[in-house]
């Protein structure tokens, strides 16, 4: 049993409650509810950031692309990028494939969600500033582009499902030991675990606040792993995160996302 903090659609305060890893199951004032039986929104309100290159066998895979024009060279800090609150969207959302676009990837994240102001923190105390965490699927068109993340493929309108909910901090013993899985359409397509990380949670937070300052509600992706899955239209995808649980999305045509054409 672990508390969590998660946001009804159409209520403007956060609510708690308590999840059951074993059952899947929520339990708010006393009632219990899977995920699908709620309408969830985003259960967070910072920027997010996502990392590139985290993951050893993603680098692996990059390395000998880094020293080829026009990078020359491997990165020696971390590589960060925005998910604008465009593209943020909750548990059970659909996300909208754009007109002429075939297929997007899936990109399984673990979300540190930030408790409070860290600026040039150490990783020996780098938890204390650590609110709890979440899932992130940070959508892609795929690109192979590696120092400058593209834009126009990431920051699309609801490219950033987030949810279901915020697992507190104290839940999780070991942050760099949580098996991440990813499942279309009810087949598993994905397994990785934040023990491949080459940044640790720790060691992220203190080179990236060493830079910039961090504030309460933000959050930052520890990276996504290598060997995307591949998602088309009417897929539904779920992220399982061990202890923290499952974000779980379908894929509809953008123009069927917005109630289709007008006039």
């Amino acid at each position: 049993m672990s508390n969590v903090k998660f946001k009804p659609q159409g209520i403007c305060q956060i609510k708690e409650g308590i999840y059951d890893t074993n059952q899947g199951l929520l339990n708010v004032d006393g009632k219990q509810y899977f995920p699908d039986d709620l309408s969830l929104d985003v259960p967070v309100n910072g920027t997010v950031y996502g990392t590139l290159l985290n993951y050893k066998g993603e680098y692996k895979q990059l390395e000998t692309s880094m020293t080829e024009d026009p990078y020359k060279a491997p990165p020696k800090a971390p590589i960060l990028y925005i998910k604008p609150i465009n593209t943020h969207i909750g548990y059970g959302e659909s996300i909208p494939l754009p007109e002429g676009v075939g297929e997007v990837s899936v990109g399984a994240a673990l979300g540190i969600v930030v408790s409070k102001t860290a600026k040039r923190i150490r990783k020996e105390n780098a938890l204390d500033y650590v609110d709890g965490y979440t899932i992130i699927n940070d959508i892609s068109i795929p690109h192979e582009s590696l120092y400058r993340p593209a834009y126009k493929e990431k920051a699309r309108d609801g490219f950033c499902p987030i949810g279901p909910w915020i697992l507190q901090r104290d839940a999780i013993e070991n942050p760099n030991e949580l098996g991440i899985r990813v499942y279309i359409n009810g087949e598993l397509r994905q397994e990785n675990t934040t023990s491949n990380l080459i940044r640790s949670v720790e060691q992220l937070f203190e080179e990236v606040t060493d830079f910039m300052t961090l504030y309460e509600g933000d959050i930052l992706l520890v990276g996504v792993p290598e060997n995307a899955p591949i998602a088309k239209e009417n897929d539904h995808i779920k992220i399982e995160i061990d202890q923290v649980g499952i974000l779980a999305n379908k894929i509809i045509k953008e123009k069927a996302a917005v109630g289709g054409d007008i006039g």
